[in-house]
């Protein structure tokens, strides 16, 4: 069987209010890279009637610092993102994360911000037409039962994005555009956790740029895959470690492992290599997390393993 695209138009805005309206419009998706989104389509999920391309738009591209702030726009590519000399060694985190994504093509095209609205991800869903109308639709489009827990209500399915830990370790904010103006949120308020609306952004509203605070410290992302490229993380975490009196401040966020990113408070890593520390971090990861069958590795192993990635990671930008 042949995957066709559907029949849809593309409109290329001139300026970002029109791109709003247009958003607005019943039957409309966001087009920026496209590398996930064109793939899904061709597999039969989903059917626009009119992609909006976002590329070009004034105000959505470019990483600069502004004074104790660095202001990264949504359109910038991964490319741009991991070989920016503008990061630092507190912002390596965002360099890592997107040199993980995918292979080098991809990168050249995906952006930020379609990284940090990428779809959800489940065995079920991301599966070519005729498989999943075999084993009957799910939840998260055409059909009424999630095939991952099928007693409850919603929807399981996983974000799998890279860059959303690295850019919520280090407390990001979103700047939005709709059709109410600009408005300002934590990152970590853009999602929810639900699998089939895991974004909270309305309709015609567009991610614009992010913002965050420059520090004094260190960062890194590691991510736990079947292969050493071209895949999604099975489970991802980022780490933020920023020197504070009588130790570290240690920021962890996760991916890959619930159907939003998940942030954990800060901790602090008293001096010296303490075990302590690093048995109770591993413990509350993975009390924080809550992997579904969602991929073709167990829950359970993904719960263990992230946790154990984030102390071996946040062990290694401590002593280095």
């Amino acid at each position: 069987m042949t995957n066709v695209l559907p029949a849809f138009d593309i409109l290329r805005p001139a300026n970002l209010d029109d791109a709003v309206a247009a958003l607005a419009e019943p039957g409309a998706r966001a087009l920026a890279g496209g590398t996930d989104l064109i793939v899904n389509l061709r597999r039969g999920i989903g059917a626009p009637e009119r992609l909006v391309d976002l590329t070009g738009l004034p105000g959505m591209g470019g990483i600069e610092a502004q004074g104790d702030t660095l202001v990264i726009g949504a359109g910038v590519t991964l490319t741009e993102l991991a070989a920016s000399p503008v990061l630092g060694p507190a912002e390596a985190a965002l360099a890592q994360a997107a040199e993980a994504v995918a292979g080098p093509s991809h990168r050249n095209m995906a952006t930020v911000g379609g990284n940090l609205c990428l779809d959800t991800r489940c065995l079920y869903y991301n599966q070519s037409h005729w498989w999943r109308r075999s084993n009957g639709f799910c939840l998260k489009y055409r059909g009424d039962i999630c095939h991952v827990a099928p007693q409850g209500k919603r929807c399981r399915a996983a974000f799998s994005g890279d860059l959303a830990p690295a850019f919520l370790a280090l407390g990001a904010e979103a700047e939005i555009a709709g059709p109410g103006g600009l408005r300002r949120i934590p990152l970590a308020d853009m999602y929810q956790e639900d699998g089939a609306a895991h974004l909270t952004l309305v309709e015609g509203e567009i991610l614009l740029r992010l913002h965050l605070w420059r520090r004094s410290g260190c960062s890194g992302y590691a991510k736990i895959r079947t292969r050493g490229a071209m895949e999604f993380p099975l489970a991802g975490v980022a780490a933020l470690c920023c020197p504070v009196d009588g130790g570290t401040e240690v920021t962890l966020a996760l991916t890959g492992t619930n159907s939003r990113p998940v942030a954990m408070p800060p901790r602090i890593l008293p001096e010296g290599d303490d075990q302590g520390f690093y048995t109770a971090l591993e413990k509350d990861v993975q009390k924080s997390v809550s992997p579904q069958r969602t991929t073709t590795l167990a829950a359970h192993y993904r719960r263990l393993s992230v946790a154990a990635e984030a102390a071996r990671l946040v062990r290694s930008l401590a002593n280095g």
